[in-house]
């Protein structure tokens, strides 16, 4: 589920792939860039007729059988240079995972980029879209729902994996398809990662799980346990980073052309309920790529937000207007409407269950109207803006302005499941 804004949950040349593993239930297809992976593959013949040689790699049944986890160990991937390093990254075509691989790519890392056959919302892209969007990346067409399918993608890669980036997250925050993406999908890319050789696992979270009163976020931290227990408790050579962002930019520009256009920022109460500090795509996947070798962050749960103060709803209103050069305008909505709502969905959902999907995308409007996304003191039970770390270079004015400029498009936040 994307970090969005109350008001956005209620308004709102590819070369041809040159690799092809197929049995009776798997399709596996690569686009080979110029690097030690792709320097494996050898095509003799035509394009109907491919025949592999591995000289350098040891098939992947092989290195199960003699216990992948030993080989894997042998040379510690965090001694290794970028270029050595096979990192596998699920939810490689949703709105954070496309730039993660981007970053990582630009690193040097070997990456591996798994893709649904028909990606993005409602799946509108197909295989050549894909390929073009996460070119220099290995990509690997598979489905991480499904951990049989998973396995046997990763098998046929034919090398193992070193670290695991998860960027999934569920298309909508529903009550079905968080407990589908956020906990069993990522388990089984941590299940699969595991069984081939990944010693490391990155996970993208939300700051939000730290006040858990929606079904994505419970899904959520019911994986990040999981994921800390295997680390801490029975495999110590098995390490994590656990990353929350704050709110991202994307989530608080849905009203920009809507001021734009001469209406009123829409806001919840006096505008000042809640706070965050925003982060960019771009800060963010640079942050999740330190993660991949950085000794400081293992085994740590890492909240991070952007640069700069953090803002309200009001004041990124203000920003908003300055930059048009106009007085603010804005329309402020209780958020008790919301409440009321709220709870005759609830009501309705007790006779009929259907409605409970409705009455959870209420919930998580009304989450993110009230709830800072900053770090929630245990001491104080207060947000706190000191607290919650910044990185990066990228404000919320420099995405506002360009957003004025050149719109919103391509920039939608649903159906994040790849």
């Amino acid at each position: 589920m994307s970090l969005c804004s109350s008001f956005n949950v209620f308004a709102s040349y590819s070369p041809k792939p040159e690799t092809i593993f197929k049995n009776s239930n798997f399709v596996s297809q690569f686009q080979v860039k110029s690097s030690p992976l792709a320097s494996t593959f050898q095509i003799h013949g035509s394009s109907t007729n491919l025949k592999f040689s591995r000289a350098r790699l040891t098939p992947i049944s092989s290195l199960v059988d003699s216990g992948i986890s030993e080989i894997a160990t042998s040379s510690s991937f965090r001694n290794k240079t970028p270029k050595d390093v096979n990192v596998l990254v699920v939810g490689s075509t949703g709105y954070i995972g496309r730039f993660v691989v981007k970053e990582l790519i630009n690193r040097g890392f070997n990456v591996i980029a798994v893709a649904r056959e028909k990606s993005g919302i409602r799946g509108k892209n197909d295989k050549e879209e894909t390929l073009k969007q996460l070119q220099g990346a290995n990509v690997c067409f598979s489905d991480v729902t499904d951990l049989d399918v998973l396995e046997k993608s990763v098998e046929n890669l034919g090398f193992g994996v070193d670290v695991v980036v998860s960027c999934l997250a569920s298309r909508n925050g529903g009550i079905k398809d968080s407990w589908k993406i956020d906990y069993e999908a990522t388990k089984n890319s941590l299940l699969a990662g595991k069984k081939f050789g990944a010693k490391h696992f990155v996970l993208l979270s939300a700051i939000c799980v730290q006040k858990p009163l929606l079904e994505f976020q419970r899904a959520k931290l019911k994986f990040e346990a999981e994921l800390m227990d295997l680390a801490e408790n029975k495999d110590s050579s098995f390490t994590y980073s656990i990353v929350r962002p704050t709110a991202f930019f994307k989530s608080l520009g849905g009203q920009v052309e809507i001021v734009k256009d001469g209406k009123p920022y829409v806001m919840f109460g006096d505008g000042k309920l809640c706070a965050c500090k925003p982060i960019s795509e771009q800060d963010l996947a640079s942050f999740i790529s330190d993660c991949v070798l950085e000794e400081n962050k293992i085994n740590q749960v890492l909240p991070i937000g952007g640069p700069g103060k953090a803002l309200t709803p009001l004041e990124q209103g203000e920003i908003l207007f300055k930059i048009l050069g106009r007085e603010p305008k804005f329309l402020k909505v209780p958020i008790e409407i919301m409440d009321f709502v709220i709870g005759v969905l609830d009501s309705i959902a007790k006779i009929f269950p259907s409605v409970g999907e409705a009455a959870e995308f209420g919930k998580i409007g009304r989450y993110y109207a009230a709830e800072s996304m900053l770090i929630l003191d245990p001491e104080t039970g207060e947000y706190s803006e000191e607290k919650t770390p910044s990185y990066g270079k990228d404000t919320l004015e420099d995405f506002f302005e360009k957003v004025i400029r050149e719109g919103m498009a391509g920039q939608e936040l649903g159906e994040q499941f790849f």
